[in-house]
């Protein structure tokens, strides 16, 4: 028998989309693919060099549980610098990717009945994970008009007295959300007035356009860095999804305790992994690659936004960081589709597989009325993938 909260996890609503367009193209029919959630570029020649030389010196042997001295010492110059944040390395715990130290992080805050906030839409793993830790989610829907971001009144009027904690992600998946300065200083106020503690996701802090800047909350105070763990990890930032490497920043009572729990889970994350982690922290040529990989993430961006714009009965709220568009296709709902009738985002995505395009719908992130588009694959598919969108629009009827 299954325990409940192993049984109560919900299974990917993307998969039967996903089998279908790989089944599809096993069979030689053309499809576009829009789900990526990594970048398509390849980890640096430089960082791969450095685990060539981990390999070479034998660096291929257990860590501490909670990472290697280096390694933390890169994590927290790279948190002085870039967010102005100060941690010593009995804060920093190195995980097998950010999920793990999401996990983790939440399973040391988190009791049995204890409620978590997190704003709509939402990665699908969240609530997944808080509810392996025995919490209870309160989605909090937010507004297309605010740029899909939850407002500090609308946090302010989801906490009751079994409120313990409160997600963060920005800039966000799936709408590509980023947070201002001011805005999160906003939350930080309420978060502060009613003693909780925030789980801050910032996996994407590198990824921001057109003028947008990445803002820690953990940077509002003592208070806040007290009761909040950074998550972040070199998954997108360095093109490492592959390699599991994800880190939290956190005050020491939390992070002894998910260096506990990490020890008896997983154990250290991967020795050679992580060696080259600290190359890709320290390297001069690494801020060369994340600016050339931030150039051109945001020249797709703007030709999807263009093109999207000239699509009847598709709408969006401005991504300004990640790498997704969170489209709006409620328009064409009650609609049909080479008979199929089209009533919301997963009978969307299935519909617009017909016409060789594959999308995230967004009832995965809970909104429904969207799907998911990522500018992680190449431009050539984009202007592809943009037009068989555009004709499959005009043909719904």
């Amino acid at each position: 028998m299954v325990s409940k909260k192993v049984s109560n996890i919900k299974p990917s609503l993307t998969l039967e989309i996903t089998a279908k367009a790989k089944k599809m193209k096993a069979s030689g029919i053309s499809v576009i693919g829009f789900g990526a959630g990594e970048p398509d570029f390849n980890t640096p020649e430089y960082i791969i060099n450095a685990a060539k030389h981990a390999l070479d010196i034998g660096f291929t042997k257990y860590t501490p549980a909670s990472g290697m001295q280096e390694l933390k010492i890169a994590i927290c110059e790279k948190l002085l610098k870039d967010n102005g944040l100060n941690y010593e390395p009995s804060q920093i715990v190195v995980s097998s990717g950010a999920k793990s130290s999401l996990y983790h992080a939440i399973c040391a805050i988190v009791d049995d009945g204890d409620e978590v906030i997190l704003p709509s839409p939402y990665w699908l793993t969240y609530p997944e994970l808080v509810g392996l830790a025995g919490g209870k989610t309160v989605f909090v829907n937010t507004k297309a008009e605010n740029g899909y971001k939850i407002t500090a009144e609308e946090l302010e009027n989801a906490i009751t007295d079994k409120t313990k904690c409160f997600i963060l992600n920005s800039p966000n998946n799936p709408t590509g959300a980023v947070y201002s300065e001011e805005e999160i200083k906003s939350l930080a106020k309420v978060i502060e007035k009613h003693g909780l503690y925030v789980v801050s996701d910032e996996i994407y802090e590198k990824l921001v356009y057109g003028g947008a800047k990445h803002y820690s909350i953990a940077a509002c105070g003592e208070f806040l860095k007290e009761h909040t763990v950074v998550v972040n990890g070199m998954s997108k930032t360095y093109s490492m999804t592959g390699w599991r490497i994800g880190y939290i920043a956190a005050p020491v009572e939390i992070a002894k305790a998910v260096s506990s729990m990490q020890s008896h889970t997983t154990s250290n994350a991967c020795s050679i992994a992580q060696y080259a982690s600290v190359e890709a922290l320290a390297s001069k040529e690494s801020e060369k690659f994340v600016a050339e990989m931030q150039r051109v993430f945001d020249e797709r961006r703007k030709y999807m936004m263009k093109r999207i714009d000239e699509i009847p009965c598709l709408k969006y709220s401005e991504p300004a960081g990640a790498f997704y568009m969170f489209v709006d296709v409620s328009g064409v709902y009650g609609k049909a589709y080479q008979g199929q009738k089209i009533d919301g985002s997963l009978s969307f995505a299935d519909a617009a597989l017909k016409k060789g395009v594959a999308v995230v719908p967004g009832v995965a992130f809970g909104n429904d009325n969207c799907i998911r588009l990522s500018y992680a694959t190449s431009m050539e598919d984009i202007k592809e993938g943009i037009d068989r969108i555009a004709q499959f629009i005009k043909e719904i009827n």
